[in-house]
């Protein structure tokens, strides 16, 4: 590891439902990072918003114990520094300074990795931490983060590039509380059983529902508003196919992966949380030749990369590159930078099969490395390329006029607009 190595703060965790999932992105890529070229720094966010670093996060075991893992991490805050660096301060009104008698800790982050899944780490919050405190960052801007984090919102643009969406309904808790018989008169009136109900801005498929009735949607939009204040309910596609397209770039140099088509278990209507990273054990994977789904041994989970998946998917020619040309165009319009994943659907059961854009995963799990390895992409150059775009976006973004060298508060700009003398 050279002494001029980057020091990549690889932040993981979050006060977010997807926390261990994130937890198991972020590990895949401190592992997969080129030591010659980078010092990997874990930032851990606990669940309950405290953060944390130390050589222990770095091993996925010690996550097994939560509490015990937070006595040997040590608790920092995030300090700005006029070098163009972020430095990590170990808190001192954490106590643990007082527990050991350790010197404080004091470390030098050049560039944030983001790995986090869902809540203010995916939604916009860290990004714009991040651009607060003039640090590169390894994701969409605050805009896109924001935008692809709000499922009604994400549909709403599609549908105006003219990219088709499933018919929906979105609400807020608020107008549910005052007009709950009427919203659910909008969802009969508007859109034919089934229905998925789904929070509009959480991941891995939680808080998903697929309902038959009226009063199984009840449950579910009450169920759905555990997780977010609003929600989403679409018309179910019955005769489904998932199939999800990575994009890797910027604005001016945006590359589609090859296409997975993600394979559910044999009882679920939708792909559930379970079918994304409990079950992993790879076999649809590697008959279609993507080889990312190989069994991990029980002290290495796979997060997404273990998920049983085809890939590339069984499509045709002109179907694929139908739905790259979409991925790259739904990338650009929402202002996507790094690696991004876009998921569409199928309707088998219309005639011709009907293609539909679902959502967008703007921070997605294992950063769909198993997508970029077909194309000669391997995981450690994946994250290179992922550095390089946050740091050129980064001298883009410093580049640019942020303040004019006038002090407008000067005496002589002063004059009328001096304020009223405190009263005595």
């Amino acid at each position: 590891m050279s002494s001029e190595s980057l020091h990549v703060g690889i932040v993981l965790g979050g006060v977010a439902p997807e926390h261990e999932v994130s937890v198991i992105s972020a590990l895949q890529a401190a592992a997969a990072l080129d030591r010659d070229r980078y010092t990997p720094v874990p930032i851990y966010v606990a669940k309950d918003g405290t953060w944390y670093t130390g050589a222990p996060l770095l091993d996925v075991e010690q996550y097994r114990d939560l509490d015990g893992l937070r006595d040997e991490a040590r608790p920092v805050a995030l300090a700005p520094t006029p070098h163009g660096h972020l430095e990590l301060l170990e808190d001192r009104e954490a106590g643990a300074l007082q527990r050991t008698k350790r010197p404080p800790l004091r470390t030098r982050i050049d560039v944030m990795l983001l790995g986090l899944h869902g809540g203010p780490g995916e939604n916009g919050g860290v990004q714009g931490l991040c651009e607060t405190f003039n640090m590169p960052y390894t994701s969409a801007g605050i805009f896109g983060s924001a935008l692809g984090m709000d499922k009604a919102m994400a549909k709403r643009v599609c549908r105006e590039m003219g990219i088709p969406v499933v018919d929906f309904v979105a609400f807020r808790e608020d107008e549910w509380g005052y007009r709950e018989e009427e919203a659910l008169d909008e969802c009969e009136a508007k859109l034919d059983y089934p229905l998925v109900v789904k929070p509009a801005r959480c991941g891995s498929s939680i808080g998903i529902s697929q309902v038959e009735t009226r009063a199984a949607l009840d449950a579910a939009i009450e169920d759905a508003f555990r997780y977010d204040d609003k929600v989403v309910v679409e018309k179910a596609v019955e005769d489904l196919r998932e199939i999800n397209c990575s994009v890797l770039g910027d604005a001016r140099d945006a590359t589609p992966s090859v296409l997975e088509e993600p394979v559910p278990s044999d009882d679920d209507e939708v792909l559930t949380f379970q079918d994304k990273y409990m079950r992993g054990n790879g076999e649809a994977a590697k008959e279609g030749g993507g080889g990312a789904g190989a069994k991990a041994e029980p002290s290495e989970p796979e997060g997404m990369a273990g998920q049983d998946r085809i890939v590339p998917a069984d499509l045709s020619d002109e179907r694929t590159e139908t739905i790259q040309e979409m991925a790259v165009r739904i990338f650009r319009q929402f202002e996507c930078a790094g690696v991004v994943r876009i998921d569409f659907m199928i309707d088998e059961s219309q005639q011709p099969p009907k293609l539909y854009f679902n959502e967008i995963n703007t921070i997605p799990g294992s950063f769909s490395f198993y997508l970029w390895e077909p194309s000669g992409i391997p995981f450690d150059e994946l994250l290179d390329r992922l550095v390089d775009i946050a740091r050129h976006r980064h001298r883009e973004r410093n580049g640019r006029v942020q303040t004019y060298d006038v002090n407008l508060l000067a005496e002589k700009s002063l004059q009328g607009v001096k304020a009223d003398e405190p009263a005595s």
